[in-house]
């Protein structure tokens, strides 16, 4: 099994719960194809860096899995007949980057909210 990253911007129409929706969604392809969630993030309604269907904004998704290649194919077969994804991207993990995320996910679980003073002594 391979670790792959995908990272997908939805359109900016979409309600909250609709989003979520649109999410769970892809995250049921994965596992109904025997892949495993490692992570899940969404980063919410975020500026494009430019334009794409004439629309500036776009709710981003972040899912780490671990999965087989042809997976994968699957997987953006269901991006590509979902007319809510405006762009997406699955690429495949090295060991390197498989650690790198590994990393990542334990210090932004460890780290304290952006609203919370951190205080020194």
């Amino acid at each position: 099994m391979n670790h792959y990253e995908t990272v997908f911007i939805l359109t900016p129409v979409l309600s909250d719960q609709q989003m979520k929706e649109a999410v769970e969604k892809f995250e049921k392809v994965l596992t109904d194809n025997g892949a495993t969630i490692v992570n899940e993030e969404i980063w919410g309604l975020r500026k494009l860096a430019y334009p794409i269907q004439k629309k500036s904004t776009g709710f981003y998704s972040f899912v780490e899995f671990d999965g087989e290649p042809t997976l994968v194919k699957k997987l953006e077969t269901a991006f590509r007949r979902d007319e809510r994804v405006l762009r997406f991207l699955v690429f495949r993990n090295d060991k390197y980057a498989a650690e790198y995320a590994e990393k990542r996910r334990n210090r932004t679980k460890s780290t304290t909210p952006a609203n919370e003073e951190v205080k020194e002594n």
